[in-house]
Order: structure tokens, then C-alpha cells, then sequence
């Protein structure tokens, strides 16, 4: 899903001269505000602009923000709720072992940076004597495993899922990892953008070395070894779009055959180490692990060490003093996303206590900030969609009886979960020493392993969250076939119980339809009800789906992203088929309600136009070129401009809305708009 922010006053009467009459009537709160807006701008040409236009001309993007939006803006009244809540549990006593008492203390830890300045680099320094001690590949397989236990995924990434092919049972997955950059591709391109980022990332690097002690001239050449071993290991990478194939990327493997493969990666040992008794694994990725496998026997010993010093050096970074944390900052904050400032302490150190201790400050955070009626408003706002989409499917032209009636079980069967778990994660074994924030980071990394590993083998949990509730943001798990909307995400501008229904389904309503379209698009779609990977579609039905698909990824790729990148239409196909059939489902299950019926204005626009300019608004973005360039090869989502543009383009009530004709830069053919759910 995606981010937005909204409101509205007066527009050109030029410009919407339909959109005003007698029957006006002025609203005594605007959920919608028209001084963001640019009515220049005509809402056939370019709808993101008419509704935008003006706030991304007068918006500066902080010094020490990549981006500006409508995410961010409730990020910031979320990130103020929790700053008061950290703030007032470390400044007075709590009850010893209580969740109170180990969040404030976290967090009191994290703000005291004259103890952390005073440490430096001695908390990590242990950890690099085992790297020293290192003499053989069994070595450096005992090291990794040893810092996956903390859920530092050094090397290569581990994880818990249900088993795609038996979703009721939790299995060991195991994942391509071990580079720097962004991605692959970054090792391989040759563009000034791309070069300016390997740049950085070396710099990084290298002074990463110098903090430890290493002169310019030893910096320098260990730092190659650490960039060349990367790109060794990134040429067995799939791509981005590789990755987004659901069948591809599982591989439930035998670990003795593993382990007569990969003699050198010592899989059995390995599987020992991280405290795991199993026979089979998910290994998502086999090249990887197989050029992992050469290497280990291939590059020597002391190339390895120091490509595991910097990535304990990059891992444990932010919990060191002050050097660390600002060169990290250079390449991760500057070089990547463009930010020129590092955000308040306070703040980062919030963010760190949600990452750390998420369900222990979310309970706190929603006794507080969050009601059982929003709870429930938003029960009822999901089941509306769910009856809509319902609706949808029985009239779709290009989809048989047969694929219909099990399309309609899988959507029927959603977990739904809203607000914040029913059963809260255990802390008990989490230490926090009042005096240690590096040592607080690790007792919380070791208890969320632990959780996690304790889950192998066993019958998934199906109610367990995996988004902290202060999260602004929401989502599908296709192999638990759910949809997870926090109670971060249930506040203005994307949802508000004073709001008329047009907003509120442009936008809270199109964030559920995305979601549940998830479920059917070109990824969700190959998961059954009981999120097993398996079809359950006919062969003509997929035929035709593909069809559909494909035009999708055709016509993203058309859209510019920054300067002259385009969209990457197959990267982000998933997310733009989920804004296609979201906006349909929302607004089809809008006109359901009393509003959604009636024609009566609000600050001079129909129901329809707030529909649709809520879904604008909640769109409305502006970013860094550093963090748009990055964003273009890694992110699945489609840049604010074209989620609203390339969507509503193709769907006909927002024609109607806005009286769009033959002319406007955006109209199409009605035989032309794609149409899929």
C-alpha cells in the first residue's frame, strides 16, 4: 500500500464550473483541503496535479526527511505519540520486569549518548576478536550462524513462513543475503547515478575500517576485498523482479542432500548452530548458496575476515557512539536517500524501540491512542469491501463459473486483522540494563530469534502479527491469506469517525480493496484459500489473467519515474494491479452507502469528486532524486503520480466525476482501459 494526506476549500470556477451549484453546502471540518490544490491544472490532464499541484510547490522536504507526504505526516503525529509515551516512562520509576519499566529504559539507554560516547567502539570489539580468530570456512559458518541467533542475517538471510506447500506448518527459510548495496544490480551498472552510490558505499566502507584503526592506504585495499567478494556473490542474485515469482523462489530441500552439495557451507552444522533440528529447509534461492558454497572454499580466509568485520561493524553500527552512527548516516541517509540531516536523536531512538520491543510499546501505544469503535468501524469498512469485490467477481466477463466459485471461497476465507494483536508477545526473557543500549539491542535481537526459531516444525499461528501497531502501514500474507491494517494506519487522513464516507473510502476504502485485491493479483493469485501455493484456476481463466497482466506491465512501462528511468512495469505489477482493482472495490462499495447515493456537496464538490480526490491526496508525495533513483530499482510500488494517474485513467466513474472527454491528456478509449477485477 501506499502513503497520503489530505483537505480542501475553493477552486477555480473556471475549472469545476459543473463541480458548484445551489445545492452546495460548507462542511463544519474539511477533510479535504482545496490550498493544496492547483486549479491551473485541468483534472483531465493530470488528476495528481490538480489536486497537488500547489502543496508540492510550497512543501519543502526537511533536512532531515527523504521524502515529504501524506505517510509521513501521520508518521510525524504517530512518532509525537510515542515520543510522549517513551518520555514519560524513562523519566519516572517502573515496576521492575514490567513492559513499561524495560521500554522506558530502552529507551532512556538509547538517549544517553554521553555513556554511549563514552564506550565507542568497545561493546563491538569482542565480536571482532571472534572474526580474528577465524582460521578455516567451519570458522566463518560458526560466526554467521552465531550472529543469526541475535537476527543479524550476515551472509545470507534465515527466516520462520509457513510452508507454501503446507501453510499450516512453519518451516526454516533460508534466503540470498551478504551484499551492501541496494541490490544486485548496483554491482553491474555503469550509469553516474549508480556509480555515485557504489562511491559512497565504499567511502563507507573504508572509513568503517579507519574507525577500527586501519591506515588510509589498508582501509583502501580492504575495503576492495569487501566490494569484490560482494560482487562475487551478487552475480548469483535474482533480480528484483526474479524474486516476485512465487514458484521459483520455493525449494523445500532434503538437508542431507544439502549438505553432501554444499560441503563447505556445512549445512547440518550449520542447521546445529542455529539451534534448528530439522530435515528439510525452504532455500528460496539455491545459486546463491551454491556460489556461496565455492566461495567459501575459493576466497581466502583473510578476504573473509574482513568482509565479516565490516558487516559486524554495518550491523551493530547504530548502537555504537556518535563516528559510527554519523558515517553510517553518510551513505545510508545521504548517499541512498537523499536526507542532509540525521533526525533527532529522540527520534531515531523511538523508531529503534519499536524495532526492538514493537509489541511492548504497542500495547502502550493503543491504551492510549486508539478506541474499540474505530476498531470496529473499520470491521465494518472491510466487510463492506469484502461484499463488493464479491459483487465484482460475479459480473466479471473473462472469468468462468468454476474460477469464480473459488475466488469468491478464497476471499471469503480472509483473516482479518485490525488495530493490534489479541494476544501480545512475550518479553519476559528480553534483559535491559539501564546502562547498556548496545547490550539492550542484543538481548531484544537474541529474544526474537528465539521466537521465532520456536516456531519451526510446528502448526502456524494465523492470529500473529508481524506489523507493530503504530505502523503506518497495511498488508496481505498470502500463505496465511490475511489482510493486517495496524492502528497506526486508522488515523487521518487515511480514516477519521468524523468524516463523510467519500473520504473515508477514498481513503482508508482504497487501502482495503488494495489489499484484498492482493490476494488476486499476479502474485496472490497462485495461493489458495488456505495460502497454499497452488492453482486453483482454470487453464483458460490464467490464460486470460496473464493477458490482463501483461498490460498492465505494458503500460507502466511507458511511465517516467525521475529524469529519464522508467517504471520497472513487471517490478511493480503487483502493486498496480492491487491500485486498479482497489479503486474499483472501494468506490463500488462507497456508492453502496447513504452517501455514496446522493449527489448533496461539500465545500462545492459531489461525493464522487471526494472520493477520488481523497484517493489523490492520500497519494501526494515528493522525494529526494537520491531516494527516487533507488526507489526505481527496489521498489514494487509505482511512483504517488502514476498510483493515482495511471489507475484512474483507466477507470470509467472517475471519467463521469470529472466529465473527462476526448482531448484530455489523460482520457483513453473505454475499449482501451484495462480492467481486471
Amino acid at each position: 500500500m501506499k502513503n497520503n494526506k489530505f483537505l480542501v476549500t475553493a477552486i477555480s470556477i473556471l475549472v469545476l464550473a459543473a463541480c458548484h451549484s445551489a445545492d452546495t453546502k460548507v462542511s463544519t471540518r474539511q477533510f479535504i483541503e482545496t490550498s493544496d490544490m492547483d486549479s491551473s491544472v485541468r483534472p483531465g490532464d493530470n488528476f495528481y496535479l490538480f489536486v497537488n499541484g500547489a502543496w508540492i510547490k510550497k512543501t519543502p522536504i526537511p533536512a532531515t526527511e527523504s521524502e515529504v507526504g501524506g505517510f509521513l505526516d501521520l508518521y510525524n503525529r504517530t512518532k509525537d505519540s510515542l515520543h510522549y509515551i517513551l518520555d514519560s516512562l524513562s523519566k519516572h520509576e517502573q515496576s521492575v520486569g514490567s513492559l513499561e519499566q524495560k521500554v522506558g529504559d530502552f529507551y532512556a539507554t538509547g538517549m544517553d549518548s554521553l555513556t554511549i560516547e563514552k564506550r565507542g567502539s568497545e561493546p563491538v570489539r569482542p565480536y571482532l576478536l571472534k572474526v580474528d580468530a577465524i582460521k578455516d570456512a567451519a570458522d566463518i559458518m560458526q560466526y554467521v550462524a552465531d550472529r543469526q541467533t541475535e537476527n543479524h542475517g550476515i551472509l545470507y538471510g534465515t527466516g520462520t513462513a509457513p510452508d507454501d506447500s503446507n501453510s499450516a506448518i512453519n518451516i526454516a527459510v533460508f534466503t540470498q543475503g551478504g551484499l551492501g548495496l541496494p541490490d544486485r544490480d548496483y554491482y553491474f551498472k555503469k550509469d553516474s547515478a549508480t556509480l555515485n552510490v557504489v562511491k559512497a558505499y565504499q567511502n563507507y566502507v573504508k572509513k568503517y575500517f579507519q574507525l577500527m584503526g586501519d591506515d588510509p592506504k589498508t582501509a583502501e585495499r580492504n575495503m576492495l576485498v569487501v566490494y569484490d567478494l560482494e560482487k562475487q556473490m551478487a552475480g548469483s542474485h535474482k533480480t528484483n523482479v526474479e524474486l516476485r515469482d512465487p514458484k521459483a523462489n520455493y525449494h523445500r530441500v532434503a538437508v542431507a542432500d544439502l549438505d553432501k552439495k554444499m560441503p563447505h557451507f556445512g549445512w547440518k552444522t550449520t542447521l546445529h548452530n542455529l539451534g534448528l533440528t530439522v530435515d528439510t529447509v525452504n532455500v528460496q534461492q539455491p545459486e546463491f548458496f551454491k556460489k556461496l558454497n565455492e566461495l567459501l572454499q575459493s576466497v581466502p580466509i583473510f578476504s573473509w575476515k574482513e568482509y565479516l568485520r565490516f558487516h559486524t561493524l554495518d550491523v551493530f553500527g547504530n548502537g555504537l557512539s556518535s563516528d559510527f552512527v554519523n558515517t553510517k548516516f553518510d551513505y545510508y541517509g545521504k548517499a541512498l536517500n537523499g536526507q542532509q540531516e540525521m533526525k533527532p536523536r529522540w527520534d531515531r531512538i523511538a523508531g529503534a524501540t519499536d524495532a526492538f520491543l514493537g509489541e511492548a510499546l504497542g500495547q502502550i501505544y493503543v491504551k492510549k491512542y486508539f478506541t474499540e469503535d474505530a476498531k470496529k468501524r473499520m470491521l465494518e469498512l472491510v466487510n463492506n469491501l469484502q461484499t463488493a469485490f464479491d459483487a465484482r467477481i460475479a459480473k466479471l466477463d473473462w472469468m468462468s463459473g468454476e474460477t469464480k466459485a473459488k475466488a469468491k471461497e478464497k476471499l471469503h476465507a480472509f483473516l482479518k486483522q485490525i488495530g493490534y494483536p489479541d494476544v501480545w508477545r512475550d518479553y519476559s526473557k528480553v534483559k535491559i540494563d539501564k546502562n547498556k543500549f548496545f547490550e539492550n539491542r542484543v538481548s531484544a535481537s537474541q529474544n526474537e530469534y528465539a521466537f521465532q526459531r520456536s516456531k519451526i516444525g510446528k502448526p502456524v499461528d494465523r492470529s500473529e502479527w508481524d506489523m507493530t501497531p503504530p505502523t503506518i502501514n497495511a498488508g496481505y500474507y498470502p500463505t496465511y491469506n490475511r489482510i493486517v491494517f495496524p492502528a497506526g494506519i486508522l488515523q487521518f487522513p487515511f480514516f477519521d469517525m468524523n468524516a463523510d464516507d467519500a473520504v473515508n473510502y477514498g481513503g482508508i476504502g482504497m487501502v482495503i480493496g488494495h489489499e484484498i485485491t492482493h490476494g488476486f493479483d499476479d502474485q496472490g493469485s497462485q495461493y489458495d484459500k488456505e495460502g497454499n501455493l497452488k492453482n486453483w484456476w482454470s487453464k483458460e481463466d490464467s490464460v486470460k489473467f496473464a493477458a490482463k497482466t501483461k498490460l498492465v506491465v505494458n503500460e507502466y512501462n511507458q511511465f517516467i519515474a525521475i529524469d529519464t528511468m522508467h517504471i520497472n512495469g513487471a517490478l511493480t505489477s503487483g502493486e498496480n494491479i492491487a491500485d486498479l482493482g482497489g479503486i474499483s472495490i472501494a468506490y463500488d462499495a462507497f456508492k453502496l452507502t447513504k452517501e455514496g447515493q446522493d449527489t448533496t456537496r461539500i465545500d462545492g464538490f459531489t461525493p464522487d469528486q471526494r472520493f477520488f480526490i481523497s484517493y489523490a491526496q492520500i497519494n501526494k508525495e515528493k522525494k529526494k532524486d537520491e531516494f527516487s533513483r533507488m526507489l526505481v530499482n527496489i521498489d514494487p510500488h509505482s511512483p504517488g503520480i502514476w498510483r493515482v494517474n495511471g489507475v484512474l485513467s483507466n477507470f470509467t466513474p472517475f471519467y463521469q466525476a470529472f466529465n473527462l472527454k476526448q482531448g484530455d491528456k489523460m482520457y483513453k478509449p473505454e475499449n482501451e482501459r484495462i480492467k481486471i477485477w
